[in-house]
């Protein structure tokens, strides 16, 4: 008992530190505090309420102004990349003389495209080789991007380059995924010799350097994007396979795997049916920045001269072409220079916004007009009825209350 209960007199009742007249309830702040906590749950419950987990991460992802708008460009280019001046389908790639019209074609199928000039021609010099391209008014000239010392169309160039890189892109994203998911899910579910095995091979994988394996691999094979883009993805699944052992590790404990395994489920079954999807955010983000490192590859590859080969052309070929005009005339080195900024961007924000969207961690408060407005009209109200001394007052017991 303290000093203040023995000489309060006997029956009297105790009074709090901070006395509120009869008939008021709590002060504005603190109903503010309650209704704001209890709207924001409800917020959270209402958004999601009857749907599924795709529709809650398109929603989320959609929501994600950066990744929508990289999707929009990344999409942009590879339209642009593949209808300028078409692609071939087939051949190797070299050039040969067509028998009938005597001009130099390339070996394949070409699919035209809507720009009226090829990667390979010699043009007659126009404007000194600068580049045509005007903004205001917009127009693209004859030769928009430029000329090199041969007279080849820069655009076109560029565009090719731009087609073999996103290739390369392409194959080591699906390959590496496919073999880092399937890695990483038989080692994480079996566990024991299986995993220390997978994982042991793993290992070696990763302690070798990328660059130089795919170097040495690339002059080995042939170095064309289709043989780049295999070699990349046999070798780059490393880091996912990891990851997705771990998310196999937490969720084969789970009681929907037991639920499978009593029901007479096959290991295959559980694998790819149940456990698989429940990973699939951990996966999609990180082929994402797979992607994004192996375009950087490629071009450092290229640049080295140990990827893309003459008569073909990549982005980094290009720069490793060009770099010595980069002083008398850049724009040579500076097309392919902000297309593979511009792709390596995008592919990381897009993955950014993927992560976002998967993560369940992640709280994503939408803008609700139901409760937010009842919160807003209640705290309009309330300060409505009440003069600003009052205001003042209440703001100034909370302080106190506070302290």
């Amino acid at each position: 008992m303290t000093n203040s209960d023995s000489r309060r007199p006997r029956g009297a009742k105790r009074t709090p530190a901070n006395p509120t007249p009869d008939g008021a309830g709590p002060t504005p702040a603190g109903e503010m505090a309650d209704a704001s906590r209890g709207s924001e749950i409800t917020i959270e419950q209402r958004a999601v309420a009857g749907m599924s987990q795709g529709t809650i991460v398109r929603r989320r992802f959609f929501g994600h102004r950066a990744a929508v708008i990289s999707l929009v460009c990344f999409g942009l280019v590879v339209l642009l990349a593949f209808t300028s001046v078409g692609t071939v389908v087939g051949g190797d790639g070299g050039y040969r003389v067509h028998p009938e019209t005597g001009r130099l074609v390339i070996d394949g199928l070409r699919i035209p495209g809507w720009w009226d000039k090829d990667w390979w021609t010699r043009y007659d010099i126009v404007a000194g080789a600068a580049p045509t391209l005007q903004l205001w008014p917009f127009s693209f000239g004859e030769h928009p991007f430029g000329q090199d010392d041969l007279g080849k169309d820069m655009f076109a160039r560029v565009m090719r380059g731009m087609q073999q890189s996103l290739l390369v892109v392409f194959l080591t994203g699906l390959i590496s995924t496919a073999i880092g998911t399937v890695i990483g899910a038989v080692s994480g579910y079996y566990r024991g010799r299986v995993d220390q095995l997978l994982m042991r091979v793993t290992d070696v994988v990763i302690i070798i350097p990328l660059l130089v394996l795919g170097a040495v691999l690339a002059r080995t094979f042939g170095g064309n994007a289709v043989t780049i883009g295999v070699l990349l993805g046999a070798l780059a699944w490393t880091g996912l396979a990891r990851l997705v052992r771990a998310e196999f590790l937490a969720l084969r404990e789970r009681e929907f795997v037991d639920a499978a395994r009593v029901a007479g489920a096959s290991d295959a079954r559980i694998i790819f049916k149940h456990i698989l999807p429940n990973s699939v955010g951990v996966i999609v983000v990180n082929s994402t920045l797979l992607m994004s490192a192996a375009i950087l590859i490629e071009v450092s590859l290229s640049f080295l001269g140990f990827g893309i080969q003459t008569p073909d052309i990549s982005l980094g070929q290009l720069i490793n072409e060009y770099q010595g005009a980069f002083s008398t005339r850049p724009w040579l080195f500076w097309w392919p220079g902000i297309f593979i900024i511009v792709i390596a961007l995008c592919i990381n924000f897009v993955g950014d916004g993927l992560r976002d969207a998967f993560d369940p961690r992640q709280k994503h408060v939408p803008n609700f007009n139901g409760p937010m407005q009842e919160l807003q009209r209640w705290w309009q109200a309330r300060g409505a009825d009440r003069t600003a001394p009052a205001l003042a007052d209440d703001l100034a017991d909370v302080a106190g209350e506070k302290r």
